[in-house]
């Protein structure tokens, strides 16, 4: 086993949040699939599925990391669950939901000593505006093809950031990974990060 990490998500943006602070490491997608379960709320849906998937890739025999992460990003309208929509006129109708108004975007995380078998989870909740959309900019939006595999059917990090008007709370944690917060737990279970380093 070697002292590496692995990130449990095939998300190009997740990768790029790592590599933002500087963190090597291989991406490993899980096969765990993105269910909801019967009476789970959303700060437990996530911290599970976010285990899962990491706990799924760790369990791998072929795996040499020594760390593994999972993570799983939700958006609460009205504290239902909006996932990924399986259409463009399901994109449009979350699209409608969000116009104008205040939503949360919950994203948890796993981290997996496989070592030590610590297992470090959370879940991150940030609050984000929508200023009113018109129709047009949501057909748009949607032609754009970005909204396809969004959970909440947008990006923020991307063309969507456009319907942002303000947020309150991690802005990674909107894209993905609440880093702020993922740092410290790796920093916890013995991660050498690059800010902590003594030159």
């Amino acid at each position: 086993m070697t002292d590496t990490i692995i990130l449990a998500s095939a998300s190009p943006r997740r990768r790029e949040l790592l590599r933002q602070i500087g963190l090597e490491f291989s991406a490993v997608p899980s096969d765990v699939p993105e269910e909801i379960l019967p009476g789970e709320i959303p700060e437990e849906h996530v911290v599970r599925l976010s285990l899962a998937k990491a706990a799924e890739v760790a369990g791998r025999r072929e795996i040499e990391g020594r760390w593994v992460i999972g993570s799983d990003t939700i958006v609460l309208c009205d504290e239902q669950i909006l996932g990924k929509p399986a259409d463009g006129g399901e994109a449009a109708n979350m699209l409608r939901r969000l116009s104008g108004r205040e939503h949360r975007v919950l994203s948890g995380y796993a981290v997996i000593d496989r070592r030590t078998d610590r297992r470090l989870t959370e879940a991150v909740s940030t609050r984000v505006w929508f200023r009113e959309l018109t129709d047009e900019e949501i057909a748009r939006y949607i032609a754009s093809g970005e909204p396809a595999d969004k959970a909440g059917a947008y990006a923020i990090q991307g063309l969507g950031v456009c319907f942002v008007a303000g947020i309150e709370g991690s802005y990674t944690n909107v894209v993905g990974l609440p880093l702020c917060r993922l740092t410290l737990a790796l920093e916890e279970l013995g991660v050498p990060m690059f800010l902590t380093q003594k030159h």
